[in-house]
This record gives structure tokens, sequence and C-alpha cells, in this order.
């Protein structure tokens, strides 16, 4: 199968499960927590959305020149940055669209169910114009983070990405994780990855393919 092809079927089936899974669980936490609370959970979802956007443009605006120097002088998360910016349109489909987009459909599904539980004794009409205000809230102030939050983000691409790596590092060194064995590897991971890409090869060339 044609890798853009496996790109496109692994994006859209794992963005349908995170969406239905998150949806789900946020509807039915919403039956059992007050509208306070629910309020609190509807700008947090706003925030990682803004948060994930900034990421996804600091990703490709960033250079990966600067962190050849920090690898050298072995500062902690300068292998683990270039790894982001090598792997910028992956990062950049996750951040922006996959969670953009579930995070979009999310607030609406909160703010529809909040209006729904502030109007729950009032009739049709009220209850229309609350969903339709909390919803175009919700949007409006979502779009215009991510409008500041994209000019910072190309301001601080470097320092973004930075403190990206170092949270992958953290990730990886206390936690064991290997992110960044993943995708376009860099460093010795990336010599491993060539190095067995060429004995395959040499292997197929041997064999005749």
């Amino acid at each position: 199968m044609d890798s853009d092809l496996r790109r496109f079927l692994g994006v859209l089936l794992g963005t349908f499960l995170i969406s239905l899974l998150s949806s789900y669980a946020s509807n039915t936490l919403l039956e059992v927590v007050q509208v306070l609370p629910a309020f609190c959970l509807l700008v947090g979802i706003i925030a990682v959305g803004i948060v994930f956007d900034i990421i996804g443009v600091a990703t490709t605006a960033a250079s990966e020149v600067p962190y050849h120097a920090m690898a050298v002088d072995r500062i902690p998360g300068s292998m683990q940055a270039m790894w982001v910016v090598r792997n910028a349109a992956t990062l950049a489909t996750l951040c922006n669209d996959m969670i953009g987009d579930i995070v979009g459909t999310l607030s609406g599904a909160v703010a529809t169910a909040i209006a729904i539980s502030i109007t729950r004794q009032d009739g049709a009409v009220q209850q229309a114009v609350w969903v339709t205000f909390l919803v175009s809230g919700s949007a409006a102030v979502m779009v215009s983070g991510k409008a500041l939050g994209k000019d910072f983000a190309i301001r601080r691409a470097n320092d973004i990405v930075f403190g990206v790596g170092r949270f992958l590092y953290v990730l990886e060194t206390v936690f064991g994780l290997r992110i960044t064995g993943l995708g376009n590897t860099v460093g010795r991971r990336r010599r491993r990855a060539n190095k067995k890409k060429k004995a395959t090869n040499k292997g197929r060339v041997k064999q005749g393919v």
C-alpha cells in the first residue's frame, strides 16, 4: 500500500476513534457534572486546542540548525528537538488537523450540553438561543486564540520546539518511551535505520529483485 494512502487511512481512523471516545466521555461526564465545572472543562478544551495549534505551527517554522550545537554540547532535549523538526509535517498534521478538529468538535458538544443543562426547564426557543450563543462563543474564542498563537509560534518557533524536545526527553528518560524512534530518526537511531535499509536493499539485489 502506498505510504501516503496509509498515512491518510491512519489519520482518518485515528481521528474518528479519538473523536468518538472523547465525545462519548465528555457527554457522559456532563450528565453528572454541574454547570460551573463544565464551563471549566470547556475552557480547558479550548486551551488545549490553542496550545497544540501553536506547537503545530512552530514545528513547521523552526530551523534544525540551532539544535546541532546543542546536541554537540549534549544539552537534554536537543536531539528530540531535531527529531521534531525533521518530522514537522507529521506532527503538524497531528497537532493542527487531528487534535484541532477533535477539539473543535468536542468544544461544540460540551457547549451544547451546557446550554441544554442551563435551559432544562425552558422551552425549545430558549435552548436554541443558548446553544447558538455558547457554541458560537466558544468557536470565536478558539479561533481568536489560534490567530494570536500563530504569530507567537512563528516568532518563537525554535524556543517552542526546544520546549517540546525537553518534554519528549523527560518522557523518554523517565518513563522509558521511545517516541523519537519513529519517523525520521536522529543520531544513532538514524544510522542504524540506514544500515538496516542498505542491508535490505543489498539482499534484494542479490536475489535479483
